[in-house]
């Protein structure tokens, strides 16, 4: 890690300096954030450049070491919020609490963090900015969820919802992943299929049938094209769909290009749909829980809009908090953005108005998790007229390619005797 310098204006417009120490700019910015300071300026300091005369051997076998290791799953982050969720409700100080679960981690990188962060809590930093250190392994989400209890006084509860939220979204990736591996299986077997007899079968065949002075059919013309099109130009198609994915990968990477990526991920066919559920519900939790602490909508928005982790919808909610600055309803801001059913906005508009917004809020990210679990048991269903229409295809262009021309060589034999 490196110690940055920066400068800022905190919510009262206030400037404001100091020192932290994150990996990246980009980690130094997420805690300024949660502690809602703006930052202005950010720099290396220069206790950090007298750090950098490190010997590249030490360097090298401290990168070895964080390579090797066991990294941090999912499964971890759910364990470990359970287990503060039952210590925190029990009454136990978090500092004894963390000290407690440092000594029982298995793996020796966790181990590393919750020391960090006991360590941050004992300078007299918040949790929230404490698990902003490690943002590459809590995500934005949770970070700005504990921000959120911190802020409400609920850090309990919030360690409750989030062991929940946690345990929904890896049912829901894992239970994706097993809809769509058969399909994808099957996929790859019949393109590894097609190259191979379009570069190996179709060609021994057409040698054979040029003998004959006959035109080949279009078909396996076709084929043989591209066969000899991918034995030709491998090396720059290899090249090229690398490139591509670095490309792509640093892109996503950009405020702008993670908006677009996010935005297309919801109108996929099928499974964007299911994503765009799991992150209503997430707005809808989160916004649930801010609400009952009192927080003002507005902040409460401001903060809900980080931790719904989609970038559109983020940008969505963030037009709502343009509306209601304006004097609109929360009701009707939310029909402007587009991006919820009419039911939902129906029930939106009735807490609204019975001052029971909260609950109501609860049972449509409820309603929310409920369809995409039902949209994930039908999703092998929707998947498997699309895969049979696909493979068909294959099998109609590998047939063709292969039978036309000894169709045609039969007669070719046929018109030679």
């Amino acid at each position: 890690m490196a110690i940055y310098k920066w400068r800022g204006r905190n919510a009262l417009g206030e400037v404001v300096t100091g020192q932290l120490e994150a990996l990246t700019e980009g980690g130094v910015v997420e805690q300024l954030m949660a502690q809602d300071v703006v930052p202005v300026h950010i720099a290396v300091s220069a206790e950090t450049t007298a750090a950098s005369t490190d010997s590249w051997l030490a360097k090298a076998d401290r990168w070895v070491q964080r390579a090797t290791r066991e990294p941090v799953v999912t499964e971890d982050i759910v364990v470990f919020s359970r287990q503060m969720y039952s210590l925190d409700k029990a009454g136990v100080p978090i500092l004894r609490a963390l000290a407690g679960l440092e000594a029982s981690a298995v793996k020796p990188i966790m181990t590393e963090i919750l020391q960090d962060i006991r360590s941050s809590l004992e300078q007299g930093r918040e949790l929230s900015v404490a698990l902003a250190r490690h943002a590459d392994v809590f995500g934005a989400f949770y970070i700005a969820m504990i921000k959120t209890g911190e802020m409400t006084g609920r850090l309990t509860e919030v360690f409750l919802r989030l062991n929940e939220y946690l345990v929904f979204e890896r049912d829901v990736r894992d239970r994706i992943k097993q809809a769509l591996r058969y399909p994808i299986f099957v996929i790859g077997v019949m393109v590894v299929a097609m190259v191979v007899v379009t570069i190996f079968v179709i060609p021994t065949f057409a040698d054979v049938y040029k003998g004959y002075d006959a035109e080949l059919p279009g078909l396996t013309l076709g084929l043989l094209t591209f066969s000899e099109w991918v034995l030709n130009w491998w090396p720059a198609i290899v090249a090229f769909i690398i490139a591509g994915g670095v490309l792509a990968r640093g892109y996503v990477r950009t405020p702008e290009g993670l908006y677009r990526w996010d935005a297309f991920k919801i109108k996929l066919p099928i499974v964007g749909n299911i994503i765009l559920k799991a992150t209503l519900a997430r707005f809808a939790n989160s916004f649930a829980l801010i609400g009952e602490g009192g927080v003002p909508i507005v902040q409460a928005l401001s903060v809900v809009s980080k931790t719904v982790n989609n970038a559109f919808i983020g940008r969505r909610i963030e037009e709502m908090i343009n509306g209601i600055e304006r004097g609109q309803t929360i009701s009707h801001s939310a029909t402007q953005i587009g991006i919820f059913t009419p039911v939902v906005l129906q029930m939106i508009t009735v807490g609204e108005e019975t001052g029971e917004l909260n609950d109501l809020l609860i049972e449509i990210a409820d309603m929310y998790e409920r369809e995409t679990d039902y949209s994930i048991k039908g999703l092998a269903a929707a998947i498997e007229p699309i895969m049979t229409v696909f493979i068909g295809i294959l099998v109609l262009l590998l047939a063709l390619g292969v039978y036309l021309p000894i169709w045609g060589m039969s007669d070719a034999v046929m018109g030679r005797g």
